[in-house]
């Protein structure tokens, strides 16, 4: 497999902070592709699902809130979780650590550039179409689970805590992806491991992205990410609180999600879809 991209790769950023007025052709969306600027159209929000609830001692409470979430994922396939288990400062510093990344030097970031083979590290763009419509968003994707497919030298130097901290989110993370696996497994009548071990057992699998999208001079021709759903089985997007950028595809509507505080989204995963509600999948757009 051709191991470079077909054309020298634009830092978003770096199109950004250069101070130019209008975006290059290759960032243009066809008019259909565009955000909506019908700001009126949807004012309804996802299901917000209090986590601890589904693990209530009141029987009664735990069967509502299962109920709840068991609609969620049947009608939206996306919901909120509050009082998931994950630490809030880490959260906190998690966001502030990668936004320091990307505040650094280019040569800084540089050293991180990806490849099409594994996109592992500072990437740009997806795909090796040449002189394919490209996203406004620059990232950074890496492997997490199984631990044999980490790669230590794409995890940052600097910021200095940076390794440290995506250890240690990773961890809590995943462990809130295993609590979620088990409450879908409940509910669809499975055994408590049931979807778990379908996904791999131990040996589930489980990546890191995130998503930097910088100031756009023209945002009504652009998108930081182009519509689609998510390949695998769960995506569990900790979002930017002051931006509600993340719209869901419901009943022919796009909806503006309104980050909940302290709040994961949850999304489901073609793979979990199908099983869950075997019904076209429902597109996200950033």
């Amino acid at each position: 497999m051709n191991c470079i991209w077909p054309e020298p790769v634009v830092r978003v950023q770096s199109l950004s902070e250069s101070g130019i007025r209008k975006i290059p052709d290759r960032y243009v969306k066809p008019p259909s592709h565009r955000p909506s600027l019908n700001h009126n159209a949807v004012v309804s929000n996802i299901p917000v699902i209090d986590l601890a609830e589904a693990f209530s001692h009141d029987a009664a409470v735990r069967s509502e809130t299962m109920r709840r979430l068991s609609s969620a994922c049947k009608d939206w396939g996306f919901f909120q979780v509050v009082n998931h288990g994950v630490d809030v400062e880490l959260m906190r510093n998690i966001r502030e650590i990668w936004r320091e990344f990307f505040d650094l030097p280019l040569d800084s970031k540089q050293q991180y550039a990806n490849d099409p083979v594994s996109y592992e590290g500072y990437g740009s763009r997806l795909g090796v179409e040449k002189g394919a419509t490209l996203d406004w968003s620059d990232y950074f994707f890496l492997h997490y689970l199984p631990a044999k497919l980490r790669n230590p030298g794409k995890w940052p130097q600097f910021p200095e805590t940076c390794r440290d901290l995506v250890g240690e989110y990773g961890k809590e993370v995943s462990k809130l992806g295993g609590k979620l696996m088990k409450i879908f497994s409940s509910n669809l009548g499975l055994q408590e491991d049931g979807l778990q071990d379908a996904f791999g057992g131990e040996e589930f699998g489980g990546c890191l992205r995130v998503n930097f999208y910088p100031k756009c001079p023209q945002p009504d021709l652009t998108l930081g990410l182009s519509s689609h759903s998510d390949p695998g089985g769960m995506t569990i997007l900790l979002p930017d609180e002051n931006v509600a950028g993340l719209q869901v595809r419901k009943a022919g509507n796009w909806v503006t999600v309104k980050p909940v505080p302290s709040a994961f989204i949850i999304n489901i995963g073609d793979q979990i879809q199908v099983i869950i509600h075997p019904l076209p999948f429902s597109p996200t757009l950033k």
